[in-house]
């Protein structure tokens, strides 16, 4: 028989009891441990997770009331409200069994108990608390999934040679547990290459869990990605499953990593060599089993070789077993009118535009563009010149791309709009500095986390 991957807990002052029921035990879970000294219940359960706690309710050489029992019941729950504990006495009586079960307790065993008996009890409450943490994983799992249902994630769409290797790449690396680093400037489709690996990877019947690590701050950062308990701080009203726990099994995908400050890099270093993660208010370890994807449009390199890195070299080599540069659009000119079709055929359905055609004319000038926003920005443009068209065809005024730089370099019509001439500054300081963040920022005298907020407010 195949045992169980639990931790048992004994608590018994008669070292008999203790050997005999470890025997029985042991034979059907991978760890069976045992105490005699009730004094040291609380420093276990503050360090370490028991699927199953069996109690003696006496310690006291004489006792017989179940006295001792019953307060160890209270203590233990204080640390963990969903303990299964199971209380054991020679002395056991109907009144005993209802108090020990008012204070928490989920079943009583009398001594001498049947190794049938005490085996099957321990089992029962074994499934029982499994089945509670999986019905807590999967409501934390469903409020994670959701925020990814308003938003569609299409196939790579792409006929350039450039992504050839990269499609390449993705088949190679998606049949391994590999960690992989994906680069590229912003709206290169990141993203879209992360799930790609997962949908195509033996962890795809499980979930594909992403974190935004330049929208989470650096207070939120440990229970945000490691949970927390309940009442670890203010507004902690229950105990909260964090995305490392929710992705355990499938892949998780951090976005933007190269946000990260140092300490928090450090935080997450630790996390990925252990293999486990601390709730936040807890002290209790939990091991993870995660495919981790990263990705980020700064130059981690550069910044790892700097004489004050901004980035972790080891935490570098952790994420980066693989890596992927995608190719800005500028370089898939051949991809620019794929897309435009995709795309004007998607928002044409959308907003029951569906005879919707562009002209050569057009098609051109979107060609020449130099689409320092990428993907992203040629999909917005597309979107909204479908909305704002009062004719069959798409001209070239329906993209309003005259205001911005084109491929030679030349801005063919200036703008007095703060908010356009905002937007423009900044697509020519991310250009400039070919998508390091970090470097445009300086130039434009602003946070890395302010520009963020504005490229996302600019869908840049």
């Amino acid at each position: 028989m195949d045992k169980k991957e639990g931790k048992i807990l004994i608590i018994d002052d008669d070292q008999a009891v203790l050997y005999t029921a470890k025997m029985i035990l042991k034979q059907l879970f991978t760890q069976v441990r045992t105490e005699s000294h009730p004094s040291q219940i609380m420093p276990l359960l503050e360090k370490e997770h028991f699927d199953v706690i069996l109690l003696d309710m006496n310690f006291v050489q004489g006792k017989t009331s179940g006295q001792e029992g019953l307060f160890w019941i209270k203590e233990m729950l204080k640390v963990d409200e969903k303990a299964q504990i199971v209380v054991t006495t020679a002395y056991g009586d109907i009144d005993l069994a209802v108090n020990a079960m008012k204070e928490g307790a989920v079943d009583f065993l009398t001594k001498p108990w049947e190794k049938e008996r005490l085996a099957a009890t321990i089992v029962s409450h074994y499934h029982r608390h499994r089945s509670e943490q999986e019905v807590s994983q999967l409501k934390h799992r469903e409020q994670a999934l959701s925020q990814d249902l308003e938003s569609s994630f299409q196939e790579i769409i792409s006929q350039s040679e450039a992504m050839d290797q990269i499609f390449d790449t993705i088949k190679k690396v998606s049949v391994t547990d590999a960690n992989v680093l994906i680069l590229g400037e912003n709206g290169t489709g990141k993203e879209l290459v992360a799930r790609a690996i997962h949908r195509s990877s033996p962890r795809a019947p499980q979930a594909f869990i992403k974190v935004d690590l330049g929208a989470v701050t650096e207070t939120l950062f440990e229970s945000e990605l490691f949970g927390h308990a309940k009442g670890a701080f203010t507004g902690a009203v229950e105990d909260r499953a964090g995305r490392f726990e929710i992705a355990s099994g499938g892949t998780l995908f951090l976005d933007e990593i190269g946000n990260l400050s140092l300490p928090l890099q450090a935080k997450l270093l630790t996390a990925l060599q252990s293999k486990q993660i601390v709730r936040v208010g807890t002290n209790k370890p939990l091991q993870i089993d995660v495919r981790l994807i990263s990705a980020t449009n700064m130059q981690l390199y550069e910044l790892a070789e700097q004489e004050h890195p901004g980035f972790r070299q080891d935490l570098l080599y952790r994420i980066n077993t693989v890596e992927i540069q995608l190719p800005p659009l500028r370089k898939r000119q051949e991809d620019i009118s794929v897309l435009v079709h995709y795309f004007l055929d998607l928002y044409g359905r959308k907003y029951q535009k569906p005879a919707l055609k562009i002209n050569e004319r057009s098609m051109k000038h979107l060609r020449q563009y130099h689409w320092p926003g990428n993907v992203r920005e040629l999909q917005h443009a597309v979107e909204r010149a479908v909305i704002m068209s009062d004719s069959s065809t798409l001209d070239v005024e329906d993209f309003l791309l005259s205001k911005k730089r084109q491929a030679t370099g030349a801005t063919l019509k200036s703008s007095y709009n703060l908010e356009e001439v905002e937007k423009q500054t900044i697509s020519e300081a991310i250009r400039k500095h070919s998508g390091n963040l970090s470097q445009a920022s300086k130039e434009l005298g602003m946070g890395r986390s302010t520009l963020y907020r504005k490229m996302k407010k600019y869908g840049l």
